[in-house]
């Protein structure tokens, strides 16, 4: 102890601070290291969560013993990247995240004998207004969403009902496109009974009016997106197309098609003269005979059965008529054509494609242009591809000139490398690379600032011996002059421990500047014994190291 504490004396009260100094930095960097290596790597559980939601996964992470972090204000939660997968399944048995609403679970713990007619009802709409804005959040760039019903009863002794309406609420990511508003609308016109999609308003959180229900409004949407549609499929088959020709980005390909939203009913009738049908027959025949009296009215001859008194015929009129009627029915085909809105009516394409680039004998990229036999072959296709119509008026129009920024050679990027190979990740990657810079530090810092920091203190050990050994050797000689020895008579034997001492300090080049001092004073006050000392050092070979 006493040793130890001589050493700290020696020290001297700056070197001590900073050597406290430097191992308090070393120990926090080292630490630091080591957290960051044993630390997890953290990836997300879960982003856009309600306050309710996000509490309720804290609290089943805190009973777990899984460590988390939380971010954006506890919208978004990390966790161990090897966890994430089993915490989402194990979450899903609790129905987390419940997405901030309430759903059909209402009535998983409800008292249904207890409970009114009234509160039923209540919950019912609570519920269906619950699940519509879950699946509503489901839409791509929707965060969050409510959903508000209006479900009026019918009056008594009333005959008409009022219809139901909905209004929704939705914070977006970006902008919503017309189709998923309208996608919006219908999904909740069909969940619940009786709801038209035009009684369905729509309003961003900006409060910017997405859909307000107009009839004709949505009638022209419909219409728009329809021919949006078709415009855009036939000409990414015209680009397809020409760009398998004249190469990729090559051609610009601009369609118009123009619609007939217009509803058309043909009714005709086509009768066929040849296909008769008898439908009925009606005969009638008749037939009648007269005799001749002479005039004789009497009661005898006007009985009946009596017979003639004269004995003789009388002559007799007779006629006979027969009359048959047929009654046929003409063959009729009636025909009915209903032609549905959005007819194609005409259809324009322009096609601009950009010439040939070759090298000339100067090894320079040269333009030319394209033949008109090519022109003409790319324009059959193009007819082809629309399904060209003389007769309603298409057109196609297939244009060469140069385009103002020439064709760039693609960078070939190889699909397999070393993160291919080894299927790692950039997370991964940056991980490694954050462990070798760590680990590189650590080297630095070895090397740099421990190494020569050990060898400063195990001089400082040295440097006292030395000077002590240095000053009995000097006092010793001095007394040995004092009593008389010889002026050159060496003062310090070969292969004393003093002379070793000095010789060693000597070669390593470290003396302390205190002992040197120390020195140099004993030289002054006893020159002949430094002379002496010298010439013994001049005299001594050298020993190899």
């Amino acid at each position: 102890m006493q040793s130890l504490v001589a050493f700290l004396r020696g020290l001297g009260a700056a070197r001590l601070a900073a050597m406290v100094a430097v191992t308090a930095a070393l120990i926090g960097f080292f630490a630091f290291v080591i957290m960051r290596v044993t630390t997890p790597q953290m990836t997300t559980l879960f982003t856009d969560l309600s306050v309710d939601d996000s509490s309720a996964i804290i609290k089943d992470l805190e009973r777990q013993a899984i460590p988390f972090e939380l971010r954006n204000e506890g919208a978004v939660i990390m966790v161990p990247k090897d966890k994430v997968t089993r915490l989402r399944m194990k979450l899903a048995e609790n129905n987390l995240p419940k997405g901030g609403g309430v759903g059909y679970e209402i009535f998983d713990k409800s008292d249904a004998l207890g409970t009114t007619s009234f509160v039923q009802n209540i919950n019912h709409m609570r519920a269906l207004e619950g699940e519509l804005a879950r699946t509503i959040r489901a839409i791509d760039r929707i965060q969050a969403a409510r959903v508000h019903l209006v479900l009026p009863e019918r009056p008594l002794f009333s005959r008409e009902k009022p219809e139901p309406s909905a209004s929704i609420v939705v914070r977006v990511r970006g902008a919503l496109e017309p189709q998923q508003i309208r996608a919006i609308r219908h999904v909740v016109a069909s969940a619940v009974n009786g709801l038209k999609p035009q009684r369905v308003s729509i309003v961003d959180e900006g409060g910017q009016l997405l859909a307000d229900g107009a009839t004709s409004e949505a009638e022209n949407a419909i219409g728009d997106d329809r021919r949006n549609a078709f415009e855009k499929r036939m000409r990414k088959q015209v680009e397809d197309i020409v760009s398998s020709v004249v190469g990729q980005g090559r051609a610009r390909v601009q369609l118009s098609a123009d619609f007939d939203y217009n509803k058309v009913t043909q009714t005709s009738d086509k009768f066929d003269p040849e296909g008769r049908v008898l439908r009925s027959s009606q005969t009638r025949e008749e037939s009648s005979a007269t005799a001749e009296n002479n005039g004789q009215v009497t009661v005898n001859n006007e009985l009946p059965g009596q017979q003639r008194n004269d004995g003789t015929a009388a002559a007799r009129e007779q006629s006979k008529k027969s009359e048959e009627t047929n009654n046929y029915e003409i063959s009729r085909t009636t025909k009915t054509e209903v032609t549905e809105a959005g007819r194609v009516n005409r259809v324009s394409v322009a096609v601009l494609v950009d010439g040939i680039y070759a090298k000339n004998d100067k090894g320079e990229m040269v333009y030319q242009d394209r033949t008109k036999e090519q022109l003409d072959r790319i324009a059959s296709l193009v007819r082809s591809a629309i399904g060209f119509d003389q007769k309603r008026g298409d057109q196609v129009e297939v244009v060469n000139l140069r385009f103002a920024e020439p064709p760039s050679v693609p960078a070939v990027v190889e699909p397999a490398g070393l993160l291919g190979m080894f299927q790692f990740t950039k997370d991964d990657v940056m991980y490694v690379i954050e462990l070798g810079v760590m680990m590189l530090l650590g080297l630095v810092v070895l090397f740099m600032v421990i190494r020569p920091l050990v060898k400063r203190i195990l001089a400082a050990e040295a440097i006292p011996a030395l000077t002590e050994a240095g000053t009995m050797a000097l006092a010793d000689g001095a007394r040995a002059g004092e009593a008389g020895g010889a002026p050159g008579q060496p003062l310090l034997p070969p292969g004393s421990t003093a002379a070793s001492l000095i010789d060693v300090a000597q070669v390593q080049g470290q003396v302390h500047a205190q002992a040197v001092h120390r020195v140099g004073e004993l030289a002054e006050r006893n020159p002949n014994e430094t002379a002496s000392i010298v010439r013994q050092w001049l005299s001594e070979e050298a020993q190899p190291a």
